[in-house]
């Protein structure tokens, strides 16, 4: 029987517990919280998007995008539904994003924790891990106050993303110390800074538009969808899906700048037509009085001052706003964060780091994240149930209920 640790008792710690010790370990986790799961229980605003049906390639982002693809296969959307199913766990299936039916992301947390509890995982709470070692095969943890001996470790702790106590990112440090490369860790999923003087005069406005992410001046990427229009610049789920690259071009230097189109519905082609029709059927209002029915007042206000201050024609601004990104929010109003481990040096069939034999990586600790929508927490758990399975011996490409448990 061998012995397996594991630092960080997160999403993808969690898993990883249960599925080492179902397939015979003795597991010990490490959490340096008070409890385990904290990040865990308040994802999704304590509703916890726990997957989602659908799933493309491009959900999945890093410096090798195709990396994660071999564990989301070995544990797939659908062994995730299963292994949650058989804990307890009731899916509701809302538009192929995939919630328990409680409401609640706790629930989610209680059922991994029960179920490696029952399986015999020791978990130690309060207990942050400081160094680890490895002589003739065998590893030793060092926190504080104990040394833990085992055969396998799995470093599961996650990034500094989050407001969660414990965030920290500790175990980016842990992998470096052991010869890892650690591409930056920046924050992704969040929101945009913005150069100007006017965001206080659309502050809290949400509207529907499509966002395009420049670099350089060059359009690389695109996202839909529902827009917050901030006092700092813009935020919401289309800024978010693209947050990632805007950062890292940031981060390198580069010139950052959003193109939103505020009538994604209308091509820019009819647009003129669109807006000379309205302007003949109500030839008494003015620019401002246009616009009045299409968005709210307060985006109203800003685009004809913005129109009249630079000299653009209104149709043009309507599909062509432009905004100049300087910065974005920081790691505690991020959800996750890119950058992380090079996965070069992992294994990526059983998440074995190439340098270190015995050691593991699961979660966001990698360089893996996902878009909104279920797929970082589905990353913790492919990379959890894969980092378990292997640490405990386990071999084979595939995770089946039952089998080599």
């Amino acid at each position: 029987m061998s012995d397996v640790i594991i630092v960080g008792g997160g999403a993808s710690g969690l898993i990883a517990s249960v599925m080492a010790a179902r397939a015979g370990a003795r597991v010990t986790v490490l959490e340096q919280n008070d409890k385990p799961g904290k990040k865990l229980s308040a994802t999704g605003n304590g509703k916890c998007n726990l997957t989602n049906l659908s799933q493309k390639p491009e959900d999945y982002r890093g410096s090798d995008p195709e990396f994660s693809s071999f564990a989301r296969k070995a544990f797939s959307v659908s062994d995730t539904l299963d292994f949650f199913t058989e804990l307890g766990l009731c899916p509701v299936n809302k538009n192929n994003y995939i919630y328990p039916r409680s409401g609640q992301a706790s629930s989610v947390t209680e059922l991994l924790c029960m179920e490696a509890v029952r399986l015999g995982v020791k978990i130690k709470t309060n207990e942050k891990a400081t160094e680890l070692h490895q002589k003739k095969g065998k590893w030793t943890v060092l926190t504080k106050t104990w040394h833990y001996e085992a055969d396998a470790v799995i470093l599961s702790g996650g990034s500094s993303a989050s407001a969660i106590a414990g965030s920290d990112g500790s175990c980016y440090q842990l992998a470096a110390a052991l010869g890892h490369k650690i591409i930056k860790p920046l924050p992704a999923l969040t929101a945009f800074k913005c150069s100007g003087s006017y965001f206080s005069g659309w502050a809290g406005v949400r509207t529907q538009a499509n966002v395009t992410l420049l670099i350089d001046g060059s359009p690389r990427h695109r996202a839909e969808g529902e827009v917050q229009l901030t006092e700092y610049g813009i935020s919401g789920i289309p800024v978010f899906q693209i947050s990632r690259y805007g950062i890292r071009s940031l981060y390198n230097k580069e010139k950052v700048s959003l193109s939103i189109d505020f009538m994604p519905e209308i091509h820019t082609s009819d647009l003129d037509r669109f807006w000379e029709n309205r302007k003949k059927r109500c030839p008494q209002k003015n620019e401002r009085e246009l616009l009045i029915g299409l968005f709210p007042e307060k985006l109203n206000k800003v685009i004809c001052n913005y129109s009249k201050k630079r000299h653009i024609e209104l149709p043009c601004l309507l599909k062509r706003f432009p905004l100049e990104v300087c910065g974005y929010l920081p790691y505690e109003q991020a959800q996750v964060c890119s950058g992380g481990v090079d996965t070069s040096e992992i294994d990526p069939h059983t998440m074995e780091s190439r340098l270190c034999p015995g050691l593991y990586f699961a979660g966001e600790l990698m360089d893996v994240d996902g878009t909104c929508g279920g797929y970082n927490l589905q990353w913790a758990w492919s990379s959890g149930a894969c980092a378990g399975l292997h640490s405990a011996g386990v071999t084979g490409s595939s995770y089946k209920q039952g089998e080599n448990i």
